[in-house]
C-alpha cells in the first residue's frame, strides 16, 4: 500500500471542513468529514476504519 498523501487540502478546506463538522447533525455527514481531515493529516486508511469504527471500504469510498 503507498504511503498516505497528507497536507492535500488548503487551510482555508481545513477551516471550512472543521466548521461543517461543527454544524452538522447528521452523522454520514460527520463521519465523511472526519475521513477526509484524518487522510489529510496522513493517517493511513486501516487506522482512519479501525478509530472512526467504520470499514475500509467506506474509507477507501
Amino acid at each position: 500500500m503507498p504511503p498516505a498523501a497528507k497536507n492535500f487540502l488548503t487551510p482555508e478546506q481545513v477551516s471550512k471542513l472543521q466548521e461543517a463538522l461543527k454544524e452538522s447533525d447528521l452523522p454520514h455527514v460527520r463521519e465523511r468529514i472526519l475521513i477526509i481531515l484524518l487522510q489529510n493529516d496522513g493517517k493511513p486508511q486501516h487506522e482512519i476504519a479501525k478509530f472512526l469504527g467504520c470499514s475500509h471500504r467506506t474509507v477507501a469510498y
